[in-house]
């Protein structure tokens, strides 16, 4: 079995995966102080309740934007995986063989979920694809029909813009994004929120794929959308481009890397 996690700023998403069979999946809050042993205390218990033996677990890989986090998941992995691992455990990075070819002027600044969507992307269409990760940022990643990530663009998230407005205002409450309005215009401070966030990332999502798909595919050719990340359905209502939302297409990406890696 293979045990894949992806450490992001606010969420750290893992799951195990039996060949492309994903057994169980979690999302847990990134606490940057964890350490090895926390690690192995809390996926101890997870893995119980799933009815996951952790010693069947024989591949371990990591995409992180947090280093202290990669650090300790590295240490988790040497420390209870030693011994069981087909090969060592793999952190991904602009270096890993992940099947992507990275054209952007310095690619050791691109976050290794953004690789490792992109592996997952291209794997469904093999195509002109924009990859959006409704994030803590709010990231659209470009990969052309020959496998190149291109770069893309960088926005803040829907719970930062949230937060900016709760403490920014004197009057603005904070507010959970759940629903949507009934009407556009806004009747009560709490709906205005509410429509402004879903239309307003709505229309930010349409424009960007629009002007994204333009330069990525000059010639007119398909370019295929797929979402992912925590508010990807949530928006998707609002939207007119997503063709596909995927909220575990990080998991796949890295199981998909792994497999690469473990047949070289």
């Amino acid at each position: 079995m293979l045990l894949t996690v992806d450490v992001g700023n606010s969420h750290t998403v893992s799951g195990v995966y039996r060949g492309d069979q994903l057994l169980a999946h979690w999302r847990l809050k990134s606490d940057r102080d964890r350490t090895a042993d926390e690690l192995a205390i809390r996926y101890h218990s997870l893995f119980q309740m799933a009815g996951i033996s952790g010693g069947r677990i024989t591949g371990f890989i990591l995409s992180s934007v947090v280093p202290t986090l990669e650090t300790a998941w590295l240490n988790y992995a040497d420390k209870y995986l030693r011994g069981r691992l087909q090969g060592r455990p793999l952190s991904v990075s602009h270096r890993a063989d992940t099947g992507i070819i990275v054209k952007i002027k310095n690619p050791a600044e691109v976050g290794a979920d953004r690789i490792v969507n992109s592996v997952a992307a291209y794997e469904m269409y093999h195509d002109n694809l924009i990859v959006i990760d409704f994030g803590t940022a709010i990231t659209f990643d470009c990969v052309t029909d020959r496998r190149e990530y291109i770069g893309g663009t960088i926005h803040p998230g829907i719970g930062i813009s949230l937060d900016a407005l709760a403490s920014r205002t004197a009057k603005l409450p904070r507010v959970d994004i759940d629903t949507g309005p009934e009407t556009i215009i806004g009747k009560t401070t709490v709906t205005a929120i509410h429509s402004g966030i879903l239309y307003g990332f709505g229309g930010l999502v349409d424009r960007m794929v629009d002007i994204l798909g333009r330069e990525l595919a000059p010639d007119q050719k398909q370019v295929k959308t797929v979402a992912t990340g925590g508010m990807a359905h949530l928006i998707e209502p609002f939207t007119r481009t997503i063709d596909a939302i995927d909220p575990l297409l990080t998991l796949e990406g890295l199981r998909l890397i792994h497999a690469r890696n473990l047949s070289a």
